[in-house]
């Protein structure tokens, strides 16, 4: 086990040393060899030595370098050290941290992630959190919560009676709203014929002038953060809006919500607190391993009449059961990661990202925009929107970039442009890398227009 062990730390070592001199997408050779890991099924046992060799000659130029410095492509963070070691360690421990019982110090220091997130994300301290996968999973169990909270006010026991012949629930969202938001409407058999759509403006955030009656019940999704351009919902507006109505505010937050954690960026989610649940990664701007998410809701009680369970045979504790607050029983002891990277960086040191990543997001968009290039939102945050003159070269030249290696940027639909998106999310990034990337941008354009 020792030799075992030190193979993979070497191996380990090495791929994040040489994170910073590949290229970020794999190469054509990297991604045809894939095909040498599609092997027959294997009859007898071989040397875990040789499957982690093999793994790492494969996938290691397979991979793509999203833990490095110029990765733009998505909204994805790098992960910290601490992070990394906590899972390293997690795997090793191999704790199931459904249940208390199965593992006490899963729990724990779940309970204290979940405490020190709410107070970087300013959120009251009375809301129940839990660890989910991402926003997608955080979205669905609040929206969860949320069905059955109103549709209990109304007298319907969804337990017993199902969604067949239920009260119909209308769901407000935003034109700009996140695909994450109708597919936990589609799960819980909401209905997209129940969903009211609300103009937005030309950044994407609802317009408070144009928000409708509230029907009552209702679910009002709100967006802390839109994917293309950064921008906010007014949250404190519409939250006021909905105050003494049966309806239920949800905000979505995958990477937004962390504007919280910075003095100079928590303008934008003012009156956050108003709202009943949140939604937040935690792979993005807390650069943790993935799979990250966190979700809270107001009231404790609402949360564990969505998602818990019984069964004879799972004994229920004093202390916290996380099984209570998650769709899943079993489940990956994530908690562990995300104490890991707040403790390690604490409350500055989590600020100090967000606003390096912003401040490196403003520095690109104006060194772009010297070069004739179009910045089609404002640069608010961590978000980037660019045009190159037209739909047709805009295509090229990102199809170029991502060949040219250096960074790499994904494509996007803006208001019938097509665009290029860049997010700058990773703690690894450096004013080198933004420089680099500027660069390689640059000279796509030039040579393609």
């Amino acid at each position: 086990m020792d030799k075992f062990l030190e193979i993979i730390y070497k191996k380990a070592l090495k791929y994040i040393s040489n994170i910073n001199n590949r290229e970020v997408f794999p190469k054509n050779e990297a991604l045809k060899n894939l095909k040498l890991i599609d092997e027959p099924l294997p009859v007898y046992p071989t040397d875990p030595i040789d499957t982690i060799e093999l793994l790492d000659k494969i996938g290691s130029p397979a991979s793509v370098a999203s833990t490095g410095g110029r990765y733009f492509g998505f909204v994805i963070g790098g992960v910290v050290p601490a992070a990394l070691g906590a899972s390293w360690l997690a795997s090793t421990w191999d704790q199931n941290a459904g249940i208390w019982t199965a593992s006490p110090v899963a729990s724990k220091i779940e309970d204290v992630a979940l405490k020190w997130l709410k107070e970087i994300l300013k959120l009251p301290g009375k809301c129940e959190g839990a660890l989910v996968t991402g926003t997608t999973m955080a979205n669905y169990v609040a929206l969860s919560a949320a069905r059955n909270k109103l549709l209990k006010e109304y007298g319907w026991d969804i337990d017993e009676k199902g969604m067949y012949g239920a009260p119909q629930i209308k769901i407000i969202v935003g034109e700009e709203a996140h695909t994450t938001i109708f597919k936990a409407i589609k799960m819980l058999g909401l209905g997209n014929q129940n969903i009211i759509t609300v103009p937005v403006d030309d950044q994407g955030a609802i317009r408070a002038d144009l928000f409708p009656d509230i029907p009552e019940p209702s679910i009002i999704c709100l967006q802390a953060g839109n994917v293309n351009t950064g921008a906010f919902d007014p949250i404190s507006i519409i939250c006021e809006y909905a105050e003494g109505k049966n309806t239920w505010v949800h905000v979505d937050g995958a990477f937004g919500l962390w504007a919280s954690a910075s003095p100079l960026f928590e303008k934008f989610i003012k009156g956050i607190e108003k709202a009943d649940s949140w939604a937040t990664d935690l792979h993005k701007w807390l650069n943790v391993p993935y799979d990250n998410g966190a979700v809270f809701v107001k009231n404790r009680l609402d949360l564990i009449a969505a998602m818990s369970l019984n069964a004879a045979y799972i004994p229920v504790s004093d202390l916290r059961d996380p099984f209570l607050y998650t769709p899943e029983l079993s489940r990956k002891a994530r908690g562990f990661e995300a104490w890991a990277a707040i403790r390690s960086l604490g409350k500055s040191g989590i600020s100090d990202i967000i606003e390096r990543n912003c401040e490196y997001a403003s520095i690109m968009a104006e060194k772009l925009k010297e070069k004739g290039i179009k910045i089609l939102n404002k640069v608010n945050l961590n978000q980037i929107l660019v045009q190159f003159d037209n739909n047709e070269l805009t295509k090229k030249v990102i199809y170029d970039i991502q060949n040219d290696g250096v960074c790499w940027c994904g494509g996007t639909n803006w208001r019938e442009k097509d665009a290029m998106r860049i997010s700058v999310s990773s703690w690894k990034t450096t004013e080198n890398d933004i420089n680099m990337s500027i660069e390689s941008i640059v000279k796509c354009y030039e040579r393609n227009k």
